[in-house]
């Protein structure tokens, strides 16, 4: 045999606390055909600096779609199904990188998922630029092993074949044809080179993570042995693995034969498909009624002749929405018969390689008129790659090498869900049989009518008023999570245990909006003494950011009077620029040189703004240079008057010092105490903090100013104005 290795890498990805999914880093990965090794090597490291501490990383595996996960013991939807993924953990402690390897043999081919996050979040909110977050990195690679001239064990077919040492393992491929339902393996004729019994052990399929449904089969000092196998995957190879269990130096022949119970399906012809399907979406055009009348007609005598078939399968059309959003659609109508003759199928095509990143969503409403018989049931399995087809044997939904997802309604209880997360890339297939209690002679010929209804959506619910369906992208694969907020989680945004009440919803909205109007001193003040320009400022800062923070609220109580982008933008602009407003104001420069540093710097603070909203510096650099030419002003103040400027000793009591420590105090809140649980509250004090700081660091007005006079500028009454103008004569 001839063994090719390959190798697959992708770029390293700096890894994130975990919150929600999006946190999670994704690498996605195709395994070929025919591989019998598939190693992944997995790289983690830390920065070296002081801030990077000792760090677990956890990386999760699944193989057909992304692993679903739950590191925060969070509630999923109710009708989800949940299986926990395979997951291991790699320690960074002293050393600042960690190399790992993981094995698995005779891997399934197709699309593999390795998804890895850090610990569950702090919920502190960091201010980019005052703290250095430690990078933490990973990297995935893949290393496979692949046998290009892998034998083909033809069906019915006996092929000997000879397993030379328990080293050197034998790997034999099967085609399993469409509609089979069952396979039968059989091992004949299986000696040792030294003439004795053999011992020998068969691995029928792959290895998939996170349930792995591989099945084994020993032989030990018999001369035949056999496996059967219902519901084989569809049109897929089976690979076949023969190990020797003897002693090193003996080789073991062996004899191999498989075959295969092919179900015959029984459904309307493809002609009366097409015309339904051309009906349903062209609508009914002149000539059309007549000649659909017979084949109306017709239908019902070709479905009465399928009766001995093993199953009887529905048209269903698939429709695609939008990004990982799919509709199902049934050309015969929603109401699908179902007997308990055999079972009735449906197939979901999941297999483009681009839906397992939403939830496929399956729902079953009965009938009950059309059901005579009070105790009967309609059991439905969902499964993927082979439907289920003794479903009247078998109520576990369970096929050769996959298992699948329970369903039933009764008269008592017509409506099931089911909401299958992450659904790997397969074809899907959707069985419904009609059971009653004592066994199929009770129910005769009855008949029972299920509307099915089945969708790929992106986001369950939409995640629910509590969430927000992201659209996430790892290369050119998309996937859907949902983001939480106002204290809920899980999957789907439905767990309430942390879900703030709306009265604490309410009181957040109020606290933050209405803090706001604690710059109506700063503007009274500034007003006073004639700082117009300076008063306007503020004032646009306190309408933006009430309306901001009425729009940014993550509850019920939201309300948005423009877009929440433009509301952000203003809100971050405002606050800059009345810090550097208030700083030059303070400075005491000419007129006509303050204005033009107003203008100047606000222009350069809504270009950094637009870089960059959230760094530190866009906020400390402006600051920072106000403060360079305000020292310099009072510098110059002072050497020009020859003693301190300021020079009043009450002014800095009284107004600057308690000035600049509301300043430091609001600064010290705003970088270091707020999280994501008392922010409602601890940025309120930061609002009221800077707009009282404002207050008092404004200086007074000029002494040639007089104060509003409103008397004297708003008059109602006559005056006599005395004309000081000189009067010239002319003398002659």
């Amino acid at each position: 045999s001839l063994y090719v290795s390959e190798y697959f890498s992708q770029s390293a990805q700096k890894l994130s606390f975990y919150s929600w999914y999006g946190n999670a880093k994704l690498f996605h990965f195709h395994v070929p055909e025919d591989t019998v090794l598939l190693r992944w090597l997995l790289q983690a490291s830390r920065g070296k600096g002081p801030e990077c501490t000792s760090m677990e990383i956890t990386v999760h595996f699944r193989h057909g779609a992304p692993p679903v996960i739950n590191p925060l013991g969070t509630r999923f939807p109710a009708n989800a199904t949940v299986r926990p993924s395979y997951n291991i953990s790699i320690s960074l402690s002293s050393a600042v990188q960690n190399t790992t390897f993981v094995n698995v043999s005779t891997p399934a081919a197709g699309d593999w998922f390795i998804a890895a996050h850090l610990p569950e979040a702090a919920g502190r909110i960091e201010v980019k630029g005052f703290s250095t977050p430690c990078p933490y990195m990973f990297q995935a690679d893949m290393f496979v092993l692949r046998l290009t001239d892998m034998p083909v064990l033809e069906p019915g077919v006996p092929m000997p074949h000879t397993v030379v040492s328990p080293a050197k393992p034998l790997h034999v491929k099967v085609f399993v044809p469409k509609h089979a339902a069952g396979m039968r393996f059989q091992l004949s004729s299986c000696v040792t080179s030294q003439q004795r019994a053999c011992a020998v052990r068969v691995l029928l399929g792959s290895i998939t993570l996170p349930q792995s449904f591989q099945r084994s089969l020993t032989c030990t000092g018999s001369i035949n042995c056999s496996l059967a196998l219902d519901s084989p995957p569809w049109e897929k190879w089976l690979q076949i693995t023969v190990e020797s269990l003897g002693t090193a130096n003996a080789s073991v022949s062996v004899e191999m034969l498989a075959s295969f119970t092919v179900c015959r399906p029984g459904s309307t012809s493809s002609f009366l498909n097409f015309i339904s399907l051309n009906q349903s979406q062209a609508g009914a055009r002149p000539g059309a009624a007549g000649g659909s009348a017979p084949a109306a007609g017709e239908a019902p005598r070709n479905a009465s002749g399928q009766r001995s078939s093993c199953l009887q399968s529905q048209p269903v059309v698939r429709e695609d929405l939008d990004v990982v959003s799919v509709r199902y659609r049934l050309l015969n109508g929603p109401g699908v018969p179902v007997s308990p003759l055999s079972p009735t199928l449906l197939l979901l095509n999941l297999n483009t390689g681009m839906d397992s990143g939403g939830s496929l969503v399956v729902n079953l409403l009965l009938n009950k008129t059309s059901v005579s018989l009070a105790n009967a049931t309609v059991a439905a399995c969902v499964s993927a790659a082979s439907p289920v087809l003794s479903l009247n044997a078998t109520r576990n939904c369970s096929t050769a090498f996959s298992q699948g997802y329970p369903l039933s309604v009764s008269s008592s209880s017509a409506e099931a869900m089911l909401i299958v997360l992450y659904p790997q890339t397969d074809d899907w297939f959707l069985s419904l049989q009609l059971l009653c209690p004592k066994g199929q002679g009770e129910c005769g010929s009855a008949e029972a009518k299920v509307t099915v209804f089945a969708y790929l959506t992106p986001c369950f619910n939409d995640c629910g008023p509590y969430g927000q369906c992201s659209l996430l992208r790892r290369h050119g694969y998309l996937y859907a999570g949902c983001s939480c907020k106002a204290g809920w989680g899980g999957w789907s945004c439905t767990d309430d245990t942390k879900a703030q009440s709306v009265g604490t919803q309410n009181l957040a909205t109020l606290l933050l909006t209405l803090s706001n109007l604690m710059f109506l001193p700063a503007i009274a003040v500034a007003v006073y003494r004639f700082y117009l320009v300076e008063a306007s400022v503020y004032t646009y800062t306190m309408f933006f950011s009430t309306f901001y923070h009425a729009c940014d609220q993550p509850g019920v109580a939201v309300m948005c009077i423009m877009d929440y982008d433009t509301l952000q933008y203003c809100d971050f602009l405002g606050s800059v620029v009345s810090i550097w407003v208030t700083i030059l104001c303070m400075a005491r420069l000419k007129k006509i040189l303050k204005y033009v540093l107003f203008i100047l710097g606000t222009l350069l603070i809504a270009m950094s703004l637009q870089l960059d909203r959230r760094g530190v510096w866009n906020m400390m650099g402006p600051c920072l240079f106000a403060l360079v030419i305000m020292v310099t002003a009072w510098v110059h103040h002072g050497a020009k008057r020859r003693h301190c400027y300021p020079s009043s000793w009450k002014r800095w009591v009284f107004y600057l010092l308690p000035g600049i420590t509301l300043a430091f105090i609001a600064i010290s809140v705003y970088a270091f105490m707020e999280t994501n649980e008392n922010y409602y509250y601890t940025h309120s004090i930061w609002h009221v903090l800077v707009a009282c700081s404002v207050a008092f660091l404004l200086p007074p007005r000029d002494k040639h100013k007089k104060p509003w006079a409103w008397s004297q500028k708003l008059t109602c009454r006559y005056q006599i104005c005395q004309n000081d103008r000189e009067e010239l004569y002319a003398v002659t």
